[in-house]
């Protein structure tokens, strides 16, 4: 896991874990009497939260029985007396679970509605991952503070295909897109023989079963229809498994996909080309091989800092597993994950990455325009995806100015 970033729920020990926030800092300002715990990430730690940073920290003063102040405007929050940043943390957990998480499903994507029924006021976890309601604990002495202080409605996005509406800011990102940094692909003769050996072992992964062959009036001995209802179970078996893209998460710790992710991880060999063929053939036992979310976890498992040049040795994999517009997509939201949330102090490198898998013919340039220009947060936060977009700027300029060359 990226330095400086956690799990929202830090008892899910899980990397492919969606719901990250920034782990919280805390300094000690002043001394004697006017000593007091600033905590100067409070901001980022709340808006991964989807809870104004006021909550959180007078919870902290509701807990450890001290005053708190904040200053919005200079973002600023203060909880009297020296707290360390350990002791902080742990009670964030607390404030998690009591108003964050939803009761039924555990999922940190809720929002607090607060409902009014005669002077009776209620305040609920509003999911938006299981569709529950369920309550908080309306004796804790944060509720008050909520009911005088309501949460902001939170605006719908707009239905629009992938990305949710909105359009990233403008401005210069840092990076450098000349070609020259990426290094150049294996030759087409190396290519085609990677393509040929991932067919193959495709192929032994995919045999028709014998099932399919025999003639099943052939022999209907009930030994022979037992094994026949053996081999059919078997196939039933995985295709409830697998099912299409939505039946399994990639969130869930034990979904094909993280255990794919785990295994590239722990097995990462120096040799692309057969690290290629083995990548490929987990994840045909799997049953994910053609599924876009692969690809969605196969990017931040598989690629480092030195993503610009492992992209090329990588290159047929990409291109035998990126079949369609919705893998492209994955493809990018696996991009954002890797430099927004594992490897951030990588994202001034976003126009270089982009420009490696456009060389390899594995991203469309109208796929990649629309994705740079719709903010989303299908994959990370909304924070992080402008960050990457934001970062990719000159790719998209590059990509337009080149278009106007044509023209």
């Amino acid at each position: 896991m990226a330095s400086g970033i956690v799990n929202i729920r830090r008892d899910v020990d899980d990397k492919f874990y969606r719901y990250r926030m920034p782990l919280l800092t805390t300094k000690i300002e002043g001394k004697g009497n006017g000593i007091k715990t600033v905590i100067p990430n409070m901001s980022d730690v709340a808006r991964a939260l989807s809870r104004p940073p006021t909550y959180t920290t007078k919870f902290f003063g509701c807990e450890l029985g001290a005053q708190t102040s904040f200053d919005e405007k200079n973002d600023r929050y203060i909880v009297n007396g020296a707290h360390n940043a350990d002791r902080l943390r742990e009670l964030l957990d607390v404030f998690i679970d009591k108003f964050v998480l939803c009761k039924s499903c555990k999922n940190p994507e809720t929002e607090l509605v607060i409902l009014k029924s005669g002077r009776v006021e209620d305040i609920i976890r509003d999911c938006k991952a299981c569709g529950e309601r369920t309550g908080v604990d309306m004796r804790h002495k944060l509720t008050t503070f909520i009911l005088k202080n309501p949460p902001a409605k939170q605006k719908k996005a707009k239905k629009n295909g992938d990305a949710a509406a909105g359009v990233g800011g403008n401005g210069e990102a840092n990076g450098n897109t000349e070609n020259g940094d990426a290094e150049e692909a294996h030759g087409a003769e190396s290519d085609d023989e990677l393509t040929k050996k991932i067919k193959a072992e495709a192929a032994d992964l995919h045999n028709d079963a014998a099932l399919a062959k025999e003639d099943w009036s052939a022999d209907t001995s009930a030994e022979a229809v037992k094994q026949r209802m053996k081999v059919l179970e078997g196939t039933m078996a995985a295709v409830a498994i697998v099912g299409d893209d939505d039946a399994g998460s990639d969130e869930d710790v034990n979904s094909p996909y993280a255990q794919l992710g785990r295994w590239i991880e722990e097995n990462h060999d120096e040799d692309s080309k057969a690290f290629s063929i083995a990548i490929f053939k987990k994840a045909g036992d799997l049953g994910i091989e053609k599924k876009h979310k692969t690809i969605l976890v196969l990017v931040p498992a598989l690629f480092t800092v030195a993503v610009v040049t492992e992209i090329p040795k990588y290159g047929p994999l990409l291109n035998k597993m990126v079949t369609s517009e919705r893998h492209q997509k994955a493809l990018l939201g696996g991009i954002e994950r890797l430099v927004g949330i594992e490897h951030p102090d990588i994202l001034p490198i976003v126009p270089k990455i982009l420009m490696a898998l456009y060389q390899i013919d594995v991203l469309e340039e109208e796929v990649v325009t629309q994705w740079g220009t719709h903010v989303s947060k299908k994959y990370v936060d909304k924070e992080t995806s402008k960050k990457v977009r934001k970062a990719s700027e000159p790719f998209l300029k590059w990509l337009e100015e080149a278009d106007d060359d044509d023209e």
